[in-house]
């Protein structure tokens, strides 16, 4: 198991710690097996701002102006296309998808500031 432990599934906060063989909430005193959480986790599914299942090698369009920070800014504006992503669960906060975008380069995206090109 890693050094960080999993937010609570009942109410997501992320003040849990272990009691012997199980994992439990100090906020609203849930629960659950470690093993349980090692299996959410692994069939964790990645959506899009619509609801559509995302997977690696998809092709998906910005929804949402995106203001870049570092590396000179910019902006990425609605409607970019963004092709072969590639999904990873450590990136930095909540960014889920590691992509090329055109005209800037290797980045992380939130899901909920893309849609999937069907």
């Amino acid at each position: 198991m890693s050094d960080e432990l999993p937010p609570c599934p009942a109410c997501e906060q992320a003040f849990t710690y272990e009691q012997g063989a199980l994992l439990v909430c100090s906020m609203c005193g849930h629960e659950w097996s470690a093993s349980e959480a090692a299996e959410a986790a692994a069939d964790a599914v990645i959506k899009d701002s619509v609801g559509n299942v995302l997977a690696d090698g998809d092709t998906v369009t910005i929804v949402k102006t995106v203001k870049v920070k570092g590396g000179g800014g910019g902006v990425i504006k609605i409607g970019t296309k963004v092709r072969n992503i590639r999904l990873i669960s450590d990136g930095v906060g909540d960014h889920d998808i590691d992509a090329k975008i055109p005209d800037f380069g290797q980045m992380q995206l939130k899901s909920s500031v893309v849609k999937k090109v069907l």
